[in-house]
Formats: C-alpha cells, structure tokens, sequence
C-alpha cells in the first residue's frame, strides 16, 4: 500500500521535481527524499555509494535474505558481489552465448506453432518461456522447455516461486517466515546438486539460495516484460519494425545465427532497446539508505533518511527527453547517445550497486529478437490493448497482457 501511494506521490509531484529537483516526504513514519538532479544522483549512487550510501531499505527483518546479493549490506554485500561478478564478465558471457542461442531456437519453433493457428498471442508468455528457459539452463544447468513442457517439475515449482514479487521492498522480509522460506526451498532444492560446485563462493546455502531465486525473478520478469513492451512497440510502430528487420536481415543474411560480437555491434538494435528500456524501465525506482549525517549539493540528509531516484520520473522528464511519450530510436544514435547524461537513463541503475546482470539480459534481449524478428512480423489484434495502460505498483507492468498477431516472413523458419 505505501509503495502504492508512493507511486502516486511521484506522479502528483513531478512538476515539481521537474522545477525543484528534490523534494521530502514521509512513508508512515520513514522519512523519504526524492532527488532527480543528476549531479545528486551521481553522488549518491556513485561517488559516496561505499561511505554513505552503501545499502538499500529493507522493510523489517530479512532474516537468511540478509545474505542475497541485493539486500545484504555493507562489507558483506561487497563480498559476495565480488565473487559473483566474474560470472558476467564478456568470456562468461561469450560461453552462455551458444546456450542461449539454443533456446533462441525453441523460441522460434514455439512461435510458429502459434503463428500457424492465426490465433493471437500473449507475449508474457512465450518471452517468459523463453526467460526461465535461459535462465535455468545457464544457472542451473536444467535444459527444458517450459512452454512446451508446463508439467515440467523444474517449471512447476519456479511458477511456483514466481507467484512470489522477491523484487518487491516489503517481501524482501520473507526470509523471516520459516513457513515461507520451506515452502521456497522445497520448491527448488532438488536441483540444487547441479551448482553445489559453485557453493564455496557463497557463505552458506541460504546464501546461495535467496541469490539463486532473486537471480531467477530478476532474470525472468526483466526480460520477460521488457520483450513484451518492445514487441508492443514494433507492432504499432511497424517503420521501426521494418527497418530492424532490414538491419538483421544485412547483418545475418538467410537467416544466419546471430553470434556474440556481431550482435553488439548492432546499432539501430541497440537504439531500439535503450528506447524500450526508456519508456518502460521495469525497475521504476533505486533507494539507497542514508547511514549518517551528511550534506550532498548542499542539502542535509539525516542519516536514517532513504534517498529514492525515481527513474520513471525522470525517463519521462520533457526537459530532458522532448515529447518523452513519443518512441524514438534516434534518441540513442551515435550522434545523439554521447549528448545524454548518463545519470538521468537508469534502467539499471548506475554506480557500484547497479544491476550485476546487466550484460547478460541486454544480451539475452537481443539474440531473442533477432531470431524472432527474422522469422516473423508482429501487428496488433482486437485484444491489443492501445493505448497500452501501465501499472507502476512494485515492478512496472501492462494492466492486461500485450496479447499480438504473429505472421510468418516467409514459409522458411531458421532453427525450426
């Protein structure tokens, strides 16, 4: 319910941030100061990250959460996300690559299935799909296919763990119910034995376990969401639609499998996805508590103060994007790109407590829509809903599901 009302608060106060730059307010009894000046930002998130602005608020005892990488604090936050942070390094990267084009494939064959039926299509659905699917298999080394195979027990019990918002402030305390923390654990142990190798990095198994499921959410609902706005987009945008198609048909010609270096260099690809990311950043705002007195920009900042960034705000801001309700790639061109201040497009937040897996959904993003997009074209249906209503409460979502019709380009499907 706060989360809610601070949403709206947001909104209700946007011209003023937009003249003033800050402002406080309280959540209950929690004092809050909302800062969209990117020079404040900058300090916050980047210059006193390790000495004033190290961890983020908690809503009451996490209990063993306290161990997962996104809500431990302090030095054994640094500790553990050193030793994770190899995983997402380009040779890591590079070797996921092949695996993740794989499911690239089931991705396709799945989409054609439905695009033969003519009936339309909810992209949560086949995009969540394919999210579990690399995720699982990269994480977890299970290779399934989950919209194939829903009886599937690995697919089962992450449905399960997914019905629970882990991204969400207030459920972050979850680890404190015994109740809830079993019912988790049962849900998912009996594929822990295929990573135990990798428990010496973390301190205990809840640790490796609350990081596991945090590393899931994220991984599923960010790239899950993120493809179903991009698709949303190109169905009603179909100029921009052919002219990606035309960037990926050049750079793979007859359907050629994209690989890892090509893809990132890709440049109208990349300028749709920052422009996706801009108009829905599914993570809508960074928090970074306070852990003393001090004076940033000079305004004073009581230390139990959280310190909240409102990226929804500010990715909408005119002043900084003209017509920011309109999609456009160009914003993010070469020409344009150097000209925007890295502190005020956050979707994965910046500085040493940013997304650590950053890379690797951008990366994922991309191979899946240079596979579909050289098989099929997306345009809307009756049960499109335009213009799209967004919920903002917790994760930025669609109201209704971005359902489309999927056509085939031709009758040869590449990986099919």
């Amino acid at each position: 319910i706060l989360l809610h009302i601070y949403d709206r608060c947001v909104y209700s106060f946007h011209l003023i941030l937009y003249v003033f730059s800050c402002f406080g307010i309280f959540e209950g009894k929690h004092p809050l100061l909302v800062i969209t000046d990117p020079d404040m930002i900058k300090t916050v998130l980047v210059k006193e990250c390790y000495s004033v602005f190290t961890n983020r608020r908690v809503f009451g005892p996490t209990g063993v959460m306290k161990n997962a990488v996104s809500v431990a604090e302090d030095e054994q936050w640094k500790r553990i996300r050193t030793l994770l942070s190899p995983t997402f390094t380009s040779g890591k990267l590079k070797e996921m690559f092949p695996i993740i084009g794989k499911y690239g494939d089931v991705l396709v064959r799945n989409l054609r299935k439905e695009a033969e039926k003519g009936t339309s299509v909810d992209m949560k659905d086949v995009f969540g799909a394919y999210s579990m699917d690399v995720i699982t298999s990269t994480s977890f080394g299970v290779n399934i296919d989950s919209l194939g195979n829903p009886q599937d027990p690995f697919v089962e019990n992450a449905k399960k763990l997914l019905r629970f918002d882990i991204l969400d402030p207030f459920l972050l305390s979850v680890g404190k119910c015994p109740t809830t923390f079993l019912f988790l654990y049962f849900s998912l142990h009996p594929f822990f034995p295929l990573v135990l190798s990798s428990l010496f990095l973390l301190p205990s198994l809840p640790s490796f376990f609350f990081t596991s499921i945090i590393f899931i959410f994220a991984g599923y609902e960010t790239t899950s969401s993120t493809l179903s706005f991009l698709l949303y987009i190109l169905a009603t945008h179909p100029d921009v639609q052919q002219k990606l198609q035309v960037e990926i048909d050049a750079t793979f010609p007859n359907k050629a499998p994209p690989t890892y270096d090509v893809l990132a260099q890709m440049e109208y690809l990349d300028m749709v996805v920052n422009e996706t990311l801009r108009m829905f950043p599914i993570v809508i705002r960074l928090e970074r508590l306070c852990k003393k007195d001090v004076e940033i920009h000079g305004v004073s900042i009581p230390k139990g103060t959280t310190v909240m960034v409102p990226i929804s705000v500010l990715h909408k801001d005119p002043q900084l994007w003209p017509e920011p309700e309109e999609f456009r790639p160009e914003r993010f061109s070469k020409k344009n790109k150097d000209s925007i201040n890295p502190y005020v497009y956050l979707p994965f937040g910046t500085g040493p407590r940013n997304c650590i897996g950053m890379r690797f959904a951008i990366m994922n993003m991309k191979l899946a829509i240079v596979r579909v997009l050289q098989n099929f074209s997306f345009k809307p249906c009756k049960e499109t809903q335009i213009p799209l209503k967004i919920s903002s409460q917790g994760l930025l979502r669609p109201e209704k599901p971005v359902v489309l019709k999927v056509v085939l380009r031709d009758e040869t499907i590449s990986g099919a």
